[in-house]
């Protein structure tokens, strides 16, 4: 074996996956979930370690993947950054529905998407 080959075995592996154009966009997709989800915490005055974020953070999640399709299908969301206010909402339920006030102000104002969610109602 050469220098040169053990030399290449110690380069650090390319993201691939990055390179792929639909995992980026859903990379941005849950950067933005993220960044919402920050900001809501932050103003419900939660911390990180509250028991019930976890057991929200779920429900949330499988609300979301369960009517995203649809809500893309239906033209609910026209892009990855709509995906964010669609996930605060599911997560706004799944906190209520742990016993937590979400006060309607805090949410994203998207018509289209309270309408999508009250009407989907999982």
């Amino acid at each position: 074996m050469s220098r040169h080959d053990r030399n290449d075995r110690k380069t650090p592996v390319e993201d691939e996956w990055g390179l792929d154009p639909s995992v980026r966009s859903m990379r941005r997709v849950f950067s933005y979930m993220e960044e919402g989800q920050h900001e809501l915490l932050t103003r419900l005055n939660i911390s990180l370690f509250d028991q019930r974020l976890r057991r929200s953070r779920e429900k949330a999640l499988q609300l979301f993947e369960q009517a995203w399709p649809l809500a893309v299908q239906k033209g609910i969301l026209a892009n990855e950054k709509e995906a964010a206010p669609f996930y605060i909402h599911c997560l706004a339920r799944a906190l209520r529905s742990a016993g937590i006030e979400v006060p309607n102000v805090w949410l994203p104002r998207n018509e289209k998407i309270i309408r999508f969610l009250e009407e989907k109602r999982p």
